[in-house]
């Protein structure tokens, strides 16, 4: 069987610094896919001191072999596609034929971003802590069969006539929350500008990756979020608009399950998260600031300040057992230099009794006391080092205890965001 299929999935709450393991990665593969989410999730790729912020094209393109393909999972925001594909051309690099975009992609509307903020408002003090960029209210079209694909871009008319349809519909719910209503034909004029755009680039993208598993090409899947925001399996609803586990590799791209070989995790060595929800090792005061502020822990989509929290390896360890990890790539070590100590989550206490990650909904990991394991620090900066025998015995250490709670190997380990700043083990 060829299982030439890697996927690479984040374990915690997003923001695990998967954009820069999905470039290392795809230096070796032939087409590196996008499969579910939307521009909520961003990746953030730096090569020669330059900074490439994605949110919808795979960050693996800008590897000259790897060929980049938004499969059928994903949600597009029309403006954000175009804005990338613009940032990648103005950089010279040419799109045709290493760019494809499925015709069964469902479109975020002007009505759905809308629609969260309304949402979001009237829950007032319950604020669920969403991105604004529509995500949810475009999955809900989707199931409720009011979503409009990049399939009906394809013929002008019949997309005029749905998109007309439905942003009267949604302008009367607009209007009930005193939020302005769409200019229907303003937003037809812009959405006709960047269907120019993305036409080009759209194609039957379960072709592509057929033909590709027949010819054994190396496909790398490039995961969005976190386990911990899974629609399923997080504290829902504090959670994204999609599945992000392995198993939405069929869903998301019509890829076959027992193609999968590798599924490498990301784990980011302490936790951070955007918006609202329970997190269980969350930090607060100074110690969190200096954090935050070495880390650069601010949302690449939102701007966000993250909130911190030590490493919950017991939270991770339920993303390793669901998605079926075979590898785990740690990020932003080099961040922890400096510490005294440093506490890792190794399971839970509610009620004097231990808990299971995956036992609890918001309401127990909202209360629940995480049961820490201390371990010393190192006050080495370790920031690009690039052989494992290099670092500090403490920090080699932290990563040994990760490796054997997890009962993952660790292949990689990233000491800084440039591309080259990384260990191979």
């Amino acid at each position: 069987m060829n299982n030439s299929v890697s996927v690479v999935i984040g374990t915690q709450w997003g923001d695990e610094g998967k954009g820069k393991i999905v470039d290392l990665l795809s230096s070796n593969a032939d087409y590196v896919v996008r499969f579910h989410g939307g521009n909520n999730a961003g990746h953030t790729v730096i090569v020669d001191g330059k900074k490439y912020p994605f949110h919808l094209i795979p960050s693996g393109i800008l590897q000259p072999k790897a060929i980049g393909v938004i499969a059928n999972g994903v949600i597009l925001d029309l403006e954000v596609l175009v804005s990338e594909i613009k940032m990648l051309q103005k950089d010279g690099l040419k799109l045709k034929g290493r760019l494809f975009i499925s015709d069964r992609c469902h479109i975020i509307m002007p009505y759905h971003k809308s629609l969260d903020l309304a949402y979001e408002n009237a829950r007032g003090k319950n604020k669920l802590g969403t991105t604004g960029r529509g995500i949810g209210p475009a999955y809900s079209d989707k199931v409720s069969y009011n979503g409009i694909r990049v399939y009906e871009l394809l013929a002008w008319d019949l997309f005029v006539e749905k998109f007309t349809f439905q942003a009267k519909i949604k302008n009367k719910i607009l209007k009930t929350f005193a939020v302005s209503e769409i200019d229907i034909k303003k937003e037809l004029e812009k959405i006709s500008k960047y269907r120019k755009v993305v036409l080009p680039f759209v194609t039957d993208t379960f072709q592509i990756l057929t033909k590709a598993l027949e010819s054994k090409k190396n496909i790398l899947m490039e995961g969005a979020h976190g386990v911990m925001l899974d629609i399923d399996f997080s504290p829902y609803p504090y959670s994204t608009g999609s599945n992000v586990i392995t198993g939405v590799v069929n869903i998301g791209a019509g890829i076959p399950p027992q193609k999968i070989g590798k599924v490498l995790g990301v784990v980011k060595a302490y936790t951070s998260r955007v918006g609202g929800g329970p997190l269980p090792t969350e930090l607060y005061g100074k110690l969190a600031d200096e954090i935050r502020e070495k880390g650069a822990e601010f949302g690449t989509t939102t701007g966000r300040p993250r909130r911190i929290g030590w490493l919950d390896l017991a939270a991770v360890k339920f993303a390793v057992e669901v998605c079926g990890v075979t590898e785990i790539a740690i990020t932003k070590i080099d961040i922890l230099s400096g510490l005294e100590e440093i506490k890792v989550c190794v399971g839970y206490k509610l009620n004097g009794k231990s808990i299971s990650y995956s036992s609890c909904g918001y309401n127990e990991l909202s209360t629940l006391t995480p049961v820490y394991k201390t371990l010393p620090g190192w006050k080495e900066e370790i920031a690009g080092i690039t052989k494992f025998k290099d670092l500090p015995k403490n920090c080699q250490d932290y990563i040994k205890f990760i490796e054997k709670f997890l009962g993952a190997k660790v292949s990689i380990v990233s000491t800084g965001p440039a591309r080259e700043e990384y260990i191979r083990l």
